[in-house]
Order: C-alpha cells, then sequence, then structure tokens
C-alpha cells in the first residue's frame, strides 16, 4: 500500500474521504508507472481556497485559489518535449513531494462539469502525483503525454476521460 500522509486542514475533506481518494489515486498512478506503490510516500494537504491561495502566492507569485498544488522531493522533468520523465528509483528516501488541495475550487469545478466530486477529486490528485514524477503540461507534447497518461490511469479505475 503506498503511504499517503493526508493532513486535512478543512473538515470538508473528511466527508469527502480524501485520504481514500488519494491512496486509491496514488496507487494507481504509481502502479501504472510501474513503480511498486509500497516503496514511496506522498503528502497530501486537504484545504480550502485561502490556504491555497497563500500557498500558490508564496511558491509561484500568484495571488489567486487554485484546485492543486504539487511540491516534487527532486526535479525529474524530461529534457525533450513529449519525452517520459526520468522515474525515480527505490532506495532510502521515498518521499516523491507534497500535494496541496483546495475544497472549494474542487467542488465548484466538479458542479460547473457535472461531474462527481469523488471522480474530479482523483483525476487532481493523479494530476498532481504525475507532477510529482516530473510529468508536465507547459510544452504541448509534454501536455499531451501527462492528459494520455491521466486517461489511462483513470480508465483502470473505472472513470471517464476528463478531457473529453
Amino acid at each position: 500500500m503506498t503511504g499517503v500522509d493526508c493532513l486535512i486542514e478543512d473538515d470538508r475533506w473528511q466527508e469527502a474521504g480524501l485520504e481514500r481518494l488519494a491512496a486509491r489515486a496514488a496507487e494507481a498512478t504509481l502502479a501504472h508507472l510501474r513503480l511498486d506503490p509500497a516503496e514511496w510516500e506522498i503528502a497530501v494537504l486537504g484545504c480550502d481556497d485561502a490556504r491555497i491561495a497563500a500557498l500558490n502566492e508564496d511558491f509561484r507569485d500568484k495571488a489567486a485559489a487554485t484546485n492543486v498544488l504539487s511540491w516534487p522531493s527532486a526535479e525529474r522533468g524530461a529534457a525533450t518535449d513529449g519525452a517520459v520523465p526520468d522515474l525515480p528509483e527505490a532506495g532510502p528516501d521515498p518521499e516523491l513531494g507534497d500535494i496541496a488541495i483546495a475544497y472549494d475550487t474542487c467542488a465548484q469545478e466538479a458542479r460547473t462539469a457535472g461531474k462527481p466530486m469523488e471522480d474530479h477529486v482523483t483525476h487532481l490528485i493523479v494530476h498532481g502525483i504525475l507532477h510529482l514524477l516530473g510529468y508536465d503540461h507547459v510544452r504541448d507534447k509534454d501536455a499531451t503525454l501527462m492528459e494520455r497518461t491521466e486517461v489511462e490511469i483513470l480508465g483502470k479505475l473505472g472513470l471517464p476521460d476528463p478531457y473529453s
């Protein structure tokens, strides 16, 4: 089982089942990438829009709420646009990084898209974990690779393509 450590700052995340959703998303993401989920640790902060806006400003100079933020423990991005990032190897430091997810923004996005909150949160956790593993969506081919990988993982979980 994946080591997902959830810190819940907003009690609504308890009701939403963030710990269960994060563990399920981490297990599926790591297994899909052929990483043994038992060998890795991820920290997830379940917060509100005010907290994520402060984090977004502190770390990205963007004074606005967002749905999810991630902080990888190491730089793993691919040098070539569209190439698979260098995945970590198991060793003495199992920490992949940290993710923060904002309840208010996630709930609003799910409502607007007509999606179940659980599906949307699972997608965003998968998205955040892929960022921890070096996937990104700044360059076009990287975005295509990341989205395709997300769709494959979500499909294995029985969830629909969030981009269709």
